[in-house]
């Protein structure tokens, strides 16, 4: 399973060989040999000090190592041969009722195996010369893994009561890995769920993250909100569930909507931040729905109201408040732009706009976009693709004739300003909206040449006099 001759798994059995402790390797990376995932990232169990194990494990690995220790958590870390390796002294835990923070103690090998979340994350390989590379698999994680089970080693319930972050990782392990959670595991969790509510913010965040890089993130969602756990972490989205009907008339199911727009995305692009909008995409939608006898249901707005949210929820979720919000805040409010294009013919006016608000954004607007047909109706899907293909081939054109991406008028506010000889007031925003305007509508070149005299023309109809000529701007 393990080669003698692995650089790392040499010298650790060499250096717990000197030290007289044995030595392990756990958790993740057996797991991953199992199932044939490549990992740099190696944890090391030892009886004994694991921070004593790094610091002779770095030395006898010389310059090309570098060793971090945290005396704090009882651990070290060693960096060599392209791998990180985590050591850590074997230990029991025992958890208090409000607080996922265990107070640990010194232990066996069976001990820190059986405080491990789930069987298949409980498999160690031995690194001792008498035993090297034989498996203490106690819980059938082996088992677990040919069965694609998640299951924990011991009553889930106290497993996830004493620390409810595992929770989380169950069912982020199930959608990473598509297994499925051992059903008395699963009923554990959903007993268990209300326990949610005393891990950090960041820490649920960080296992959705993980969720929503998975290939169909809508299985663990769909987990979440079997377990009871997405109504806790995450109600808005919750809300979006259900179908409504009056008079006959109903619409669709949003929340089901959304895990199948997330789902299509997945499979155009690894972005984080793509993904993120195509959760949020319609969230909007509990908040304006209407119903109208002749037409049905609507949700007029739900894209410029959710784009108000993302904030919020970014806010909430502790996600980064800079270009990524941005990003997604733009991707929700546009999401239909180019939807209403392809419906309703498109003007090169009509799509300068749109290029200019996507800006850098534009291929992933589009591609959540094409995530957004999710019709039973192929022939309706087919003609909305082909309308979209249509969109983009006229885009293209007009980003080679405009250079539109990342637009930016030629004349600026600070231009203004000198040339009129004013301050920041309404007026100048005013005439910068208009040459703004003029460029978007296309009846005005975005060149100094053409530009500045229009500048000139547009205060005079103000009522300003120029009180300086300005010089073509000098390029970078």
């Amino acid at each position: 399973m393990i080669e003698p001759s692995h650089p790392v798994f040499q010298l650790v059995s060499r250096a717990a060989g000197e030290l007289g402790v044995p030595a392990y390797v756990v958790g993740g990376y057996v797991r991953d040999l199992f199932l044939k995932r490549p990992s740099k990232d190696i944890d090391i169990v030892c009886v004994g000090s694991g921070i004593a194990l790094a610091e002779h494990v770095a030395r006898l690995a010389g310059a090309e190592a570098t060793l971090a220790v945290f005396k704090n958590f009882g651990t070290a870390q060693v960096k060599f041969a392209g791998y990180e390796v985590e050591f850590v002294g074997a230990r029991k835990e025992s958890y208090r009722s409000d607080s996922r923070k265990p107070v640990v103690e010194d232990g066996t090998l069976e001990d820190d195996q059986n405080r491990r979340d789930f069987t298949i994350n409980a498999l160690a390989l031995s690194l001792n010369k008498v035993d090297f590379g034989r498996l203490v698999d106690p819980f059938d994680g082996v088992g677990d893994l040919r069965r694609r089970i998640i299951r924990t080693p011991l009553n889930p319930d106290i497993t996830f009561s004493d620390d409810p972050l595992r929770m989380m990782r169950a069912i982020r392990f199930a959608t990473q890995l598509n297994f499925d959670i051992d059903p008395d595991t699963f009923d554990g969790l959903v007993r268990t769920a209300p326990r949610i509510e005393i891990i950090s913010q960041e820490r649920i965040t960080d296992e959705l993250n993980k969720i929503l890089r998975t290939p169909v993130p809508s299985y663990g969602f769909k987990l979440l909100e079997l377990a009871g756990l997405l109504k806790l972490i995450f109600p808005e989205f919750v809300e979006l569930k259900g179908v409504e009907q009056i008079d006959g008339k109903g619409h669709k199911d949003n929340f089901y909507h959304t895990l199948q727009v997330l789902d299509n995305v997945c499979r155009m692009t690894d972005d984080l931040w793509t993904r993120w909008a195509a959760v949020l995409h319609d969230i909007a939608k509990p908040a304006t729905k209407r119903f109208h006898p002749k037409i049905g249901w609507t949700f007029h707005g739900h894209e410029d109201l959710g784009a108000r949210m993302v904030p919020g929820i970014f806010r909430k979720f502790r996600l980064p408040l800079g270009e990524e919000m941005r990003k997604v805040r733009k991707l929700v409010r546009l999401h239909l732009r180019p939807i209403v294009l392809a419906k309703e013919g498109i003007t090169d006016s009509a799509l300068r706009r749109l290029m200019v608000e996507a800006g850098e954004d534009l291929d992933d607007l589009m591609k959540l976009c094409r995530a957004d047909i999710t019709s039973k109706d192929g022939n309706r899907v087919r003609r909305y693709l082909a309308n979209f293909d249509k969109v983009e081939i006229l885009m293209k054109e007009v980003e080679e004739r405009d250079q539109l991406r990342n637009f930016q008028p030629v004349i600026t506010g600070e231009m203004i300003m000198e040339v009129f000889g004013m301050g920041p007031s309404k007026e100048v925003g005013q005439l910068k909206n208009t040459v703004r305007e003029a460029i978007l509508e296309g009846t005005l070149p975005n060149t100094w040449e053409d530009a500045y005299p229009f500048l000139l023309e547009a205060g005079a109809a103000l009522g300003f006099r120029p009180v300086k000529e300005l010089a073509r701007p000098t390029a970078g």
